[in-house]
């Protein structure tokens, strides 16, 4: 069983930064893809960014390049989000999702296997 616990959401002003983590046990994380989605309300969930197994490639959301990084470090089984100058249209209930095998394109939700249960991120004026 797979089991990912996102966490470092919260409420934060306009221009702030967040760091969001990713923890996941089960099946082997270094050798999994993950993403990070994020879901406002009435509206469908969005891919925000992917990292594969290695680390090495990332590819961003048009909406957040340049101001979000994704990360991660095997050792602790963690991808971490760092969220820069964040806008009041990043809030969001951002999830984490984890991909196994090659199935593309990483911004489809349908080609994850395991999701997190997400966690609040708020931006204010």
């Amino acid at each position: 069983q797979v089991q990912l616990v996102e966490s470092g959401g919260g409420l934060v002003q306009a221009g702030e930064s967040l760091r969001l983590s990713c923890a996941t046990s089960g099946r082997t994380f270094s050798s999994s893809d993950m993403g990070w989605f994020r879901q406002a309300p009435g509206k469908e969930r969005q891919f925000v960014g992917y990292i594969n197994w290695s680390g090495v490639d990332t590819y961003y959301a048009d909406s957040v390049k340049g101001r979000f990084t994704i990360s991660r470090d095997n050792a602790k089984n963690t991808v971490y989000l760092q969220m820069n100058s964040l806008k009041p249209e990043d809030t969001a209930v951002y999830y984490c999702a984890v991909k196994f095998g090659s199935s593309w394109p990483p911004t489809r939700t349908s080609v994850y296997n395991y999701w997190g249960q997400g966690t609040q991120v708020t931006v204010s004026i």
